[in-house]
């Protein structure tokens, strides 16, 4: 910054004045510091302006990225906290970095506010930040009433898919999803209320999963096992219903004419041309705005009440869903079984 300010013949509180957007500094000032900075190749030392503040307006996020609407999420989310001038700290979570590593890792950034997917609700990191600063759960309900929380809508989302398929003329709908965190028993018990809405108490036939690939892919070799295939298949997430087509299709089942598939999420693997996926939108933006909405307004009131948000749903009708089969044949028998 010395050195700015000697090229720009300008004091060095201009020069900071200036990089922060500051009012203060005339126009002539300013051209001429930027020039400077362009010329030097200058970049502000972050961490070290960081640790003079007694803010750092770093918010924190907790996501996964092989989840393509948590990523997509995270997108949103920077440029959204870029527009209130907010930095984004990301703490990816593997299997090796548990809810417990990536906390413990955002809390050293000094974030004044978190966000996080699925969280394991025992991590006694999790525990001290929800004691410190504001805490969002995102993706889900929340275990805890100490903090906010924003998810989609499932049972409206769970109806509006299941209402799509009867309309179809289906009845044997199976769901693939259960598993894993809230969220998973939330939507799967969502299913089941969707099915007994419309009638359909008695065909209820859930194949208790995860959300990630190998997860749908082994809930379609299930089905591929039995005598009988359901006419649609629900896919708790887009992962899992674009690997119920794959394996569906490895077998000789064809999607939508046989059996239709869908997912939930709408992310960009539901509208890949080779899966062209029916699913239930969850709006990755929207999500992002209503999350740090929650962050801002318990910084600005740390006393205001925790709420749970839960953003409406709706359905993108894709190619993967159809008029049911005909059961006069009692049912289609797969071709083939892939191992």
């Amino acid at each position: 910054m010395s050195d700015v300010a000697r090229l720009a013949a300008v004091s060095r509180q201009t020069v900071s004045l200036v990089l922060r957007d500051a009012p203060g500094p005339s126009a002539a000032s300013r051209t001429a510091v930027l020039a400077a900075v362009d010329e030097l190749g200058f970049q502000a030392n972050t961490s070290a302006q960081l640790l003079r503040q007694e803010r750092t307006r770093l918010v924190g996020v907790m996501f996964e990225p092989r989840i393509t609407f948590e990523s997509r999420f995270v997108e949103c989310l920077l440029e959204r906290a870029s527009r209130e001038r907010l930095g984004v700290v990301l703490g990816p979570v593997t299997p090796e970095r548990t809810t417990e590593v990536v906390v413990r890792e955002l809390l050293g950034h000094r974030v004044e506010a978190l966000g996080c997917f699925n969280p394991d609700p025992s991590s006694p990191a999790l525990r001290t930040a929800i004691s410190r600063l504001p805490v969002v759960w995102l993706g889900e309900r929340s275990v805890d009433e100490l903090v906010d929380a924003v998810h989609s809508d499932d049972v409206a989302g769970l109806r509006l898919i299941v209402e799509h398929l009867v309309g179809l003329g289906h009845r044997d709908i199976a769901y693939a999803g259960g598993l894993g965190g809230r969220v998973g028993p939330d939507r799967a018990d969502a299913y089941r209320r969707a099915m007994t809405e419309a009638g359909l108490a008695d065909c209820i036939d859930q194949l208790p999963v995860g959300f990630r690939e190998e997860d749908g892919a082994a809930a379609a070799r299930v089905l591929l096992a039995r005598d009988h295939l359901p006419t649609a298949v629900i896919g708790c997430s887009d992962h899992v219903g674009a690997a119920l087509i794959s394996v569906f299709s490895r077998a000789g089942v064809r999607v939508p004419e046989d059996v239709s598939v869908t997912g939930y999420d709408d992310s960009d693997i539901a509208a890949l041309s080779y899966h062209d996926l029916t699913a239930v939108r969850q709006d990755a933006d929207l999500n992002a705005a209503e999350a740090l909405a929650a962050m801002m307004r318990r910084l600005d009131n740390p006393d205001s009440e925790p709420r749970d948000t839960a953003t409406p749903a709706t359905l993108t009708i894709r190619g993967s869903t159809g008029t049911a089969r005909g059961s006069e044949d009692g049912g289609l028998r797969p071709s083939g079984h892939v191992g």
